[in-house]
């Protein structure tokens, strides 16, 4: 019976051991998933590109953009407005085709300039920002790779960011050159319209946690 026992305390107090082991290799990563926020695209959020042609100006709105940003720790907006860098990664993409210019036809020629059907994604994701304190909230440059029409580049856009109503709002435009991507502008009406190489990409966006 004595014998018995001892084995019993034995393996009690082995199982424990390896229950703290465990427990040790459990606890790094619900640590690290305790202290990652993510930052959700609100509604109100908008993405649109504005350019002139040989006839008038025109607008194209993104329909469909979605965003993932990665914070690390808590209350990532307001650290970002003390100038401290808590956004650890970012990345836009949104569908070729839903860049709507509010015409049939100018949709149907722009879809066909960017390469919509051979790349239907355009996406930009950061490597790299700088990020400056401000009197109204902060400001800098985001520094990463936009993909669009099959070609890759790494692009500087500046930005700035503010709080409303908890969320960070953030806005800013990049002059874009459609040639840049080998791109052909469209031009419409057996070339009587053509769009200029020169177009420019705007966003005003709200993230939320």
């Amino acid at each position: 019976m004595r014998y018995l026992n001892q084995i019993r305390r034995r393996f009690a107090g082995r199982s424990s051991f390896l229950a703290l082991i465990a427990a040790g290799l459990v606890m790094p990563t619900g640590a690290w998933t305790l202290y990652t926020e993510q930052l959700a695209l609100q509604p109100a959020s908008k993405l649109w590109v504005e350019g002139t042609s040989t006839v008038r100006s025109f607008s194209c709105q993104a329909s469909d953009v979605k965003a993932t940003v990665e914070a690390s720790g808590s209350n990532a907006v307001a650290r970002l407005m003390t100038g401290d860098k808590a956004v650890q990664s970012v990345s836009v993409v949104m569908p070729s085709e839903k860049l709507d210019c509010g015409n049939g036809t100018m949709n149907e020629h722009m879809r066909k300039a960017i390469k919509a059907e051979e790349s239907p994604t355009i996406a930009f994701r950061v490597t790299s920002y700088d990020l400056a304190k401000e009197a109204n909230g902060v400001s800098g440059s985001l520094t990463g790779t936009l993909s669009l029409g099959g070609e890759t580049k790494t692009i500087t856009v500046p930005a700035t960011g503010a709080m409303t109503d908890g969320a960070l709002h953030v806005t800013g435009a990049y002059d874009l050159s459609m040639a840049d991507y080998k791109l052909t502008p469209p031009s419409l009406m057996f070339g009587r319209i053509k769009v200029r190489d020169k177009v420019t990409v705007k966003f005003d966006l709200l993230l939320k946690s």
